[in-house]
């Protein structure tokens, strides 16, 4: 009894240790809000086959957890989602042997999920701090599926890429555990959007030769929550 009393007293200094050194850190949890303009994206197949597509600009929303390393640095792993319309425009051989339409609308899931850093510009006696920020990490990425007519379903795919994100903005921190960010952004997945995605419909997408980066830019801002550390962010003259 002696012994398994002096463990639990062994694992509980080292929990309240723990939990001890992570308070005396600073964190913020970030609650995104953004609006993204719409990009245009665009693929051939092997066949010669040609589409251009728009992804539609939207609501979107994100949630990130950063680690402030020190007063000018912070990383963050986010994630990013967005209900998104695509709208694409064939130029294909299929279509009149199919029956396809020239166009069509498809419903798309956008799944970004970053590390990154930041850099904060400290402004003495100001609420102010100015940031900028690259990110790296993935794109995950899924179509819904889509009656094209009477015989033919086109059924949703998805696809993972690498992506990368940009950012410049800043926080205003009105108290010493919460703030407000705004920010300009561009997020960007290497080869998103290829005929094996969107094209796909009635077979033409197979063979994809070429396919089309993505680049997201938005606008928006963060709720900001922070824990731990210094409890203010105004630096004294």
């Amino acid at each position: 009894m002696k012994i398994k009393a002096t463990k639990f007293v062994f694992i509980f200094t080292l929990l309240f240790g723990a939990l001890n050194q992570l308070s005396a850190q600073t964190y913020k949890i970030n609650l995104y809000s953004a609006y993204t303009l719409d990009d245009d994206v665009n693929a051939v197949t092997s066949g010669n086959n040609y589409y251009s597509g728009t992804v539609v600009g939207g609501y979107q929303w994100g949630l990130g957890f950063e680690y402030i390393l020190k007063p000018t640095y912070g990383l963050e792993l986010a994630y990013f989602r967005q209900d998104a319309d695509v709208d694409v425009n064939y130029s294909t051989n299929y279509n009149v042997n199919n029956n396809l339409k020239n166009e069509s609308t498809f419903g798309a899931g956008l799944n970004w999920i970053f590390l990154g850093g930041n850099k904060y510009i400290p402004i003495p006696g100001s609420i102010v701090q100015p940031y900028g920020g690259l990110m790296l990490g993935m794109g995950i990425f899924s179509s819904d599926d889509k009656q094209i007519n009477d015989t033919l379903k086109y059924t949703g795919q998805s696809t993972t890429n690498f992506a990368w994100a940009g950012r410049v903005g800043a926080n205003f921190m009105f108290s010493p555990n919460v703030g407000l960010k705004l920010q300009a952004q561009v997020m960007s997945a290497v080869q998103s959007f290829g005929g094996g995605l969107y094209a796909g419909t009635g077979g033409i997408g197979a063979g994809v030769d070429t396919e089309s980066s993505m680049y997201q830019f938005g606008f928006g801002g963060a709720l900001v929550i922070q824990f731990g550390g210094t409890k203010t962010n105004r630096l004294r003259k």
